[in-house]
């Protein structure tokens, strides 16, 4: 299954969903989680289990859901400010994890058993947090292989 939206595109393996989208827009009504004026960018959640319809930017919400099998992938845009500044230096989308990448200690919110990786890039001179979220540290060389086909079939285009 291809996705195309918002300069980013995807080919999804068998078995797997995802959703490219803008943050909703924060209103008045909601400031406590936003400021109005604030620019969205693009979220890419990927994964191998089926995503539930409310997820929070770093996939809370679908990471409750994952059991040991289960990878999520999540591409987070940052605003154009961001690009190739030092925590962005790095030039290129990652295409290839490792089991050594992972760890608890990188997860948003710790869950037992689940393991994350976060890495910061610049492409297309776009500013991306890649991070991913194993169901199971334990099943890291069986799903890798997977989130990796999946990297390698996602392209973000320059703006």
């Amino acid at each position: 299954m291809k996705l195309q939206a918002h300069g980013i595109e995807t080919e999804l393996p068998a078995g797997w969903e995802g959703r490219i989208a803008l943050r909703t827009q924060p209103t008045a009504a909601t400031r406590s989680i936003g400021d109005p004026a604030e620019r969205t960018n693009p979220i890419v959640h990927l994964a191998n289990f089926a995503l539930p319809e409310q997820r929070g930017d770093f996939g809370s919400g679908a990471v409750d859901l994952m059991s040991e099998p289960h990878v999520l992938v999540v591409l987070f845009e940052y605003g154009p400010e961001c690009a190739n500044t030092a925590l962005f230096s790095r030039q290129g989308m990652p295409k290839k994890l490792t089991p050594t990448m992972f760890s608890g200690a990188a997860l948003q919110r710790t869950l037992p058993g689940q393991a994350g990786c976060q890495i910061f890039f610049t492409e297309g001179n776009r500013a991306f947090c890649l991070y991913t979220v194993l169901g199971g540290q334990s099943a890291a060389t069986r799903v890798l292989p997977q989130a990796n086909a999946t990297l390698a079939g996602t392209r973000i285009l320059a703006r």
